[in-house]
């Protein structure tokens, strides 16, 4: 009903740039036209077995040379366990090396998406030795884990950006929050934290409009960069809004096949992505 239909491919391509690096390239290059920044997310994770770890590493490859040849203003964010983390470390370690050198040549960065908490501290390590070697990464970090703070603490020494977003895998309640009240509140006291610290770049991650007010409530008083982050498809009135007001702001741009778990991770997380989609799947 989705993916082999019209309508479904039509909810989609709001919330993903297409199925091949082409048209990502081509909607990041729209999307700097208006002003925002951009990092390409090739869809995809959980991969076990070599040849597919090799083969989104190279797609990476690609879309960094892109991201050069295009003069595009943007960057990489990469899965670990697509690059091959549920394999084994080592793997994934090269991979990231790899990518983190290749945007040292095309004078960019590569943001570490954060996943499960099952692979939460192998995640920390592979920006802590890359970071080390390069100097040009970012890691994701999510405000609902108990174990955020004591990273967060770890990870502002490190130099490079750090992504603070909520967190949007199931977790029980003895590794994250479950209340939504106690996860903005962490979410709140961490974006202080990150805001406060002159070593690392806040990367503010949310939709969420009272932790968007605080963030440029904190922005008043920071001397250092910043950026919010906000994804593909979701609530641009407020993004462009944002950019219009003179604020720098990166667009999370998914582009690749495995575009149907990313969509319905989108609708779950707002019933407003929901109901755009019946309108689209039923309306005329």
């Amino acid at each position: 009903m989705v993916t082999e239909t019209r309508p479904g491919r039509a909810v989609a391509r709001r919330f993903v740039a297409g199925d091949t690096l082409d048209e990502a390239a081509a909607v990041a290059s729209q999307l700097n036209a208006e002003g925002f920044l951009v990092s390409l997310d090739l869809l995809g994770e959980e991969v076990h077995d070599e040849a597919s770890a090799q083969a989104a590493t190279l797609e990476y490859i690609n879309s960094l040379q892109r991201i050069k040849e295009e003069g595009l203003n943007a960057n990489i964010s990469v899965k670990p366990t697509q690059l091959g983390l549920a394999i084994n470390e080592s793997i994934a370690f090269e991979a990231i090396d790899r990518l983190g050198e290749k945007a040292s040549e095309v004078g960019t960065t590569v943001t570490i998406d954060m996943e499960d908490s099952r692979y939460t501290e192998a995640t920390i390590r592979l920006f802590e030795k890359g970071q080390s070697s390069h100097g040009n990464y970012g890691i994701a970090i999510q405000s609902y884990l108990h174990r955020t703070p004591r990273d967060l603490e770890q990870l502002v020494a490190l130099g490079g950006h750090i992504r603070l977003c909520k967190g949007a895998y199931v977790e029980t309640s003895d590794v994250a929050l479950t209340s939504g009240e106690e996860i903005d509140e962490a979410f709140a006291r961490q974006l202080e934290t990150l805001m406060a610290s002159p070593t690392t770049k806040p990367a503010i991650a949310t939709h969420d409009s009272k932790l968007l007010d605080l963030g440029l409530e904190l922005a008043k008083t920071r001397e250092q960069e910043f950026e919010f982050q906000m994804l593909y498809g979701v609530r641009t009135d407020v993004q462009r809004q944002l950019v219009a007001d003179g604020h720098p702001l990166r667009i999370y741009l998914p582009f690749g096949s495995q575009w149907y778990p990313y969509l319905t991770r989108r609708l779950a997380e707002r019933p407003s992505n929901a109901w755009f989609f019946a309108r689209a799947l039923f309306g005329k």
